[in-house]
Parts: C-alpha cells; sequence; structure tokens
C-alpha cells in the first residue's frame, strides 16, 4: 500500500486579523493573493491537477485509488493537503502520522511542517520555493534557513527547483508536472504508464505543449 501528501496554503484577511471562523469561506487577502499570483506564475498552483494525472495514472496501471484534499485549519493559516492511497484495496484516503511512502511538498516548509507523516524509509520530494506564511508576512517570524540540509540530514530527500526546471523547459506553469515526474521517480514502480496520456487527459490543451 502506497500513500502520497501533496501539500499547498494560502493566506486570507481573517489569518492576517486573527479571527476564528468556521465554514465561512474567506477570499486571500492582498499578501495572499500576491503569493498566489507568484506561485501560479511559477506553476505552483494548483497541485490538485498533478492529483489528478497521478490517480488517472494509477487506476490506468489497477491500482485501487482513493484521493482526497483536507483543509485543516488553512482558514486560519494553515496547510492544505491532497493524500492520495493505492493499493489493491484501499478502503479510506486518509494519510495517518508515520505512514506516508513519500510526501511532495510544493514549498520548502511544508516539507518540514508534514514530515511526522512520513514512515521509516520513506522519501520527501521537496520543491526549493518559498511562499513566506502568515507570522512572517506580518513580521512577527522569520523564514527559517537550511530546512532541506535538515531534513535531508533525518530522511531520504529529492530536491529541485522545479520552477527553475519548467522555464528551461520553456514553460514556468509545468512546475507541476516537473514535481509529478520526481514523485513517480521517487516512487519507482510506475514507470510503464503512460504519463503523457494523463498530462493530455487532465491538463488543458494550450498548456499541454
Amino acid at each position: 500500500m502506497r500513500r502520497l501528501t501533496l501539500i499547498r496554503h494560502g493566506l486570507t484577511e481573517g489569518n492576517v486579523r486573527r479571527w476564528y471562523y468556521g465554514a465561512l469561506d474567506l477570499p486571500l487577502c492582498e499578501a495572499g493573493a500576491d503569493a498566489l499570483r507568484e506561485a501560479a506564475a511559477a506553476g505552483l498552483y494548483p497541485p490538485i491537477g498533478q492529483a489528478k494525472i497521478l490517480t488517472s495514472g494509477l487506476m490506468e496501471a489497477g491500482y485501487d485509488v482513493k484521493m482526497s484534499e483536507i483543509h485543516g485549519m488553512s482558514q486560519r493559516g494553515g496547510s492544505v493537503s491532497t493524500q492520495v492511497r493505492y493499493g489493491d484495496k484501499v478502503l479510506s484516503p486518509i494519510v495517518g502520522k508515520g505512514s506516508a511512502d513519500v510526501i511532495v511538498a510544493f514549498e520548502t516548509m511544508e516539507a518540514l511542517r508534514w514530515l511526522p507523516y512520513l514512515k521509516k524509509g520513506g522519501s520527501i520530494v521537496v520543491n526549493d520555493f518559498v511562499i513566506n506564511p502568515a507570522p512572517v508576512n506580518q513580521g512577527q517570524a522569520e523564514y527559517p534557513e537550511g530546512i532541506i540540509e535538515d531534513l535531508a540530514a533525518k530522511v531520504k530527500v529529492v530536491s529541485l527547483k522545479a520552477g527553475d526546471m519548467a522555464a528551461e523547459l520553456g514553460n514556468p506553469k509545468a512546475m507541476n508536472v516537473v514535481l509529478l515526474g520526481a514523485l513517480v521517480k521517487a516512487i519507482g514502480t510506475l514507470d510503464d504508464v503512460d504519463w503523457m496520456k494523463h498530462i493530455e487527459k487532465n491538463v488543458k490543451p494550450k498548456f499541454v505543449e
């Protein structure tokens, strides 16, 4: 049974003002919108597209696949994770602590945040890309340095600048697909899947090339 976790997050006015709210979905604040535009320009947002490509390929390979997007405390500045589980028979899409075979972090600090979910012997694919969380944007904290090096001292890490690699290929918005390739390589058992077919199936035609 393989378990994968894909990460993203954003910032709203409620985060900045430290409001507590439940079902109400507030829009991003100016700083959050700027971060989202930066991430979108680099191809980072939204990761759910990568998850759809992944699950499509896994299903073709004959696996039972379950996927779930979990928001948790995202309305107060927390992260959002897309979790994927696959195997002969999967009853739940939820990945518990210490059980993820692979974690893909679309932002550097999210890799550190989600490290407790990685199983012993698992791998983390880290995009060397920074989006400042709410406390940093508010001047209440500094973004920590040396995250990737700290992770590499503890677990197997695949670190790459996916945005730069996508730009070199001619399309910065292909960052998600670059990370998908790193993920597939980290899994190591899905080389026979025609991933190009699933990219064409799940990505708008104007972005495929």
